[in-house]
């Protein structure tokens, strides 16, 4: 059997036939196990509460939860590159679950079940398929400005599911509005002792938050919950428990699902990657800018493929980058990615011999536990920034905001990547151009706009466009030298447009400076073109712009053309 050993990067692997090694484990040091295992019981005590509270947010049983985080953390850390980040299940992905099952599942509980892990696998075809094509850069195209809007209608919508649990109240059903309208119709209906327990617990939580800042106060708030219920006897005061907790491991299999099941499930997978893959890439950075190592995004999307099999066929669902359980684990210490390995094995005999007296745990703890978790995903400061950027910037988060509250979870995530890549287009096809000036005492030149100083010469016009030129812009940049042209008094002689700043020119771009020159001839205006770079210089010259500009050479600089053209 062949070896095929790739270049050791950091957090990179190597193949010995079908077995994949990371790099970080050959040149693992024993001094760091101690870190990695403290950081795992660390990470553990996050992780419980996690599955519990979002299998709940899933529609699931509370199991699927932890099935989730058990077997995924199995296999993420072989392929990851990123050395702090966690995998585990999300309120985000949770939600978009629980709100998009219902109708295909028919009330079915078994086929609800059967339908998330084959989300779980879907998400996994997607996220290895993205891997082979090596489109890790995707995750670029969903802008942070779309990615607060989401958050926090996420955080809205998770908080309208929870705020009954919390009070006592029957869920409601229906859009965040209906279930907002109907927690505060039911409002005087509260049980009180699922209030006092629900709202202690979430106290101790906020207070844990301030005082206690990255420690497992979530899991020690668990405990005191199930204590408290069992000694007060809280299901007898109509306090709703979580129930039954089936001991020991999943059997793994394939979800019994129907053929037409799969097309039905492809949109809500499509969801769950993107949501994933921007999450994990983004969480991963963020680690490895701190601690100054390489990240690949196309690893990240193999180990959320990888993780992602383990689920579906463990009989969990979706998982991706989890930022909290992450932010956990770097805090605690943790070196590599075997501190999610240890917490995985470390959950092993919770699943085996003490899911029993989670029974106990009364819901409003758990509904606590959650909505301290999404009081994350709201971040005011980010919303000022926005603002303080631009109102534009701002109403692309509102839009993103309102879509998930108006149209759901799973249309808002797609309404936000429509808005990702119109706010690309919409910037591409709007270029910053710019009038050019010498800079006084220099052979230099620049925006005229933005440095008035800047001398304008008689009898030229110099423009420039800071960006590629395509044909989707090219339009506008024509109209846009046109006006710039316009403006000149007493009317140039010579037009020379400088290509510094532009970094490809298409076809259509080429021919539309071909089509300006001979407008411009019609005028009485001689066109020039300056310092065009590399590829644009050689995509000029196949599209035959030479025989009409004259040679296209490096050496053409701006400041050349304009002594030729003052001769």
């Amino acid at each position: 059997m062949t070896t095929d050993v790739a270049v050791p990067q950091s957090g990179s692997w190597r193949f010995a036939g079908f077995v994949s090694v990371p790099n970080w484990l050959s040149g693992y040091s024993r001094a760091w196990f101690r870190a990695d295992a403290v950081a795992a019981v660390t990470l553990l005590a996050y992780l419980l509460p996690a599955g519990l509270g979002d299998a709940s947010l899933a529609g699931l049983p509370p199991q699927a939860g932890l099935y989730a985080c058990l077997f995924s953390g199995l296999l993420y850390w072989l392929f990851c590159s990123s050395r702090h980040t966690a995998i585990t299940v999300t309120s985000a992905i949770s939600l978009l679950i629980g709100t998009s099952l219902g109708d295909l599942a028919g009330g079915d509980p078994a086929r609800y079940w059967a339908l998330a892990s084959a989300t779980a696998l879907l998400v996994a075809a997607l996220a290895f398929a993205a891997w082979i094509v090596r489109a890790g850069v995707i995750v670029n195209f969903i802008s942070e400005t779309v990615l607060v809007g989401f958050k926090t209608g996420v955080a809205l919508v998770l908080a309208s599911t929870q705020f009954p649990k919390l009070f006592g109240l029957k869920g409601g059903h229906g859009s965040f509005w209906q279930r907002t309208g109907d927690f505060f119709s039911h409002l005087p209906e509260a049980n009180p002792w699922a209030l006092l327990v629900g709202g202690g617990a979430l106290a101790v939580l906020v207070a844990g938050k301030f005082f206690l800042k990255n420690r497992p106060v979530a899991l020690p708030v668990v405990i005191a919950g199930i204590l408290v219920a069992t000694v007060a006897q809280l299901d007898e005061r109509g306090v709703k428990m979580l129930g039954n907790v089936p001991q020991g491991l999943p059997p793994f299999q394939f979800p019994a699902i129907r053929p037409g099941d799969v097309n039905e499930l492809l949109p809500l997978a499509m969801a769950c990657f993107l949501l994933g893959a921007v999450e994990s890439v983004a969480i991963g950075r963020m680690f490895a800018l701190k601690h100054g190592y390489r990240l690949n995004p196309n690893r990240e999307l193999l180990a959320l493929a990888g993780a992602n099999i383990a689920s579906g066929v463990a009989q969990g669902f979706p998982v991706s980058g989890g930022m909290s359980q992450s932010l956990v684990n770097e805090s605690a210490g943790a070196r590599t990615p075997l501190s999610g390995f240890l917490a995985s094995l470390l959950m092993v005999p919770v699943v085996l011999f003490l899911s029993a007296p989670l029974r106990n745990l009364p819901q409003p703890v758990l509904a606590a536990v959650v909505l301290m978790a999404v009081a994350g995903l709201f971040k005011p400061q980010a919303w000022r920034r926005l603002w303080s950027f631009g109102v534009g910037e701002f109403a692309v988060a509102l839009v993103a905001l309102l879509g998930v509250l108006g149209s759901g979870m799973l249309r808002g995530v797609l309404i936000g990547a429509a808005l990702s890549m119109l706010l690309l287009l919409r910037r591409a096809s709007r270029p910053h151009v710019a009038t050019l000036g010498r800079v006084p005492g220099t052979d230099s030149f620049g925006d005229v706009a933005l440095n008035p100083e800047n001398e304008q010469l008689p009898g030229l016009l110099l423009f420039r466009v800071d960006s590629a030129i395509l044909y989707f812009n090219a339009e506008y940049v024509r109209e846009a030298f046109l006006e710039a042209l316009a403006a000149q008094s007493p009317p140039p002689r010579v037009a020379v447009w400088c290509l510094s700043t532009t970094p490809h020119v298409d076809l259509a771009g080429a021919e539309m400076l071909s089509h300006l020159r001979e407008e411009l001839l019609r005028r009485g205006v001689e066109m020039k073109l300056a310092d065009a770079r590399g590829p644009v210089r050689e995509s000029l010259k196949a599209a035959g712009l030479e025989a009409e500009f004259g040679p296209i050479r490096e050496n053409t600089v701006v400041s050349s053309v304009v002594r030729d053209a003052s001769r």
